[in-house]
């Protein structure tokens, strides 16, 4: 349910792999329009949300000025529960530069397969991710792979495509 209110959950999308697309055999992925609303109509969400598309990035040309915008956004907000769409690659870069903004619960999310994709983890992570922005306390978290972490204590293990204690 769409709606501004202090009390619902922003929703910042940045991009990644989320909301990749593919288009043919001689193309790469990019990243095209993105499918969060789509996904929480599905799940039939009634909790007030609001949507907001900040950037269309890969996590690996995230500048610094890019986290810095995002931080303006989740600092300047009315919303005390923020969700993050975020590519994986530096998924804990932007958690960092996050880390002094308090009295809101961010949470990070991703996907390892685009959410187009039959076999994506990306709903699951989205759901768990707008849960864990109405339940956790304040703090920035990322939720993937089934769990909450706290974003300083979590890393991408490349090798196992998951993310992992540290």
């Amino acid at each position: 349910m769409a709606g501004t209110t202090a009390d619902g959950v922003l929703i910042l999308t940045t991009g990644g792999t989320i909301d990749k697309l593919y288009f043919d055999a001689l193309s790469t992925y990019q990243i095209g329009d993105s499918v969060v609303g789509s996904l929480l109509q599905i799940a039939r969400v009634t909790m007030p949300f609001r949507l907001v598309e900040l950037m269309r990035k890969d996590s690996l040309e995230l500048t610094d000025a890019d986290r810095s915008h995002i931080a303006g956004a989740v600092a300047d907000t009315p919303e005390r529960r923020i969700v993050i769409t975020h590519g994986t690659d530096t998924m804990t870069q932007t958690a960092q530069a996050l880390a002094g903004i308090g009295g809101k619960t961010i949470v990070l999310v991703g996907a390892l397969a685009p959410a187009r994709f039959a076999e994506s983890d990306a709903t699951f992570n989205l759901g768990m991710a707008f849960a864990a922005a109405q339940v956790a306390p304040a703090g920035v978290w990322i939720a993937m792979n089934g769990t909450m972490f706290p974003a300083d204590r979590v890393r991408k293990d490349r090798a196992a495509n998951a993310f992992v204690a540290q």
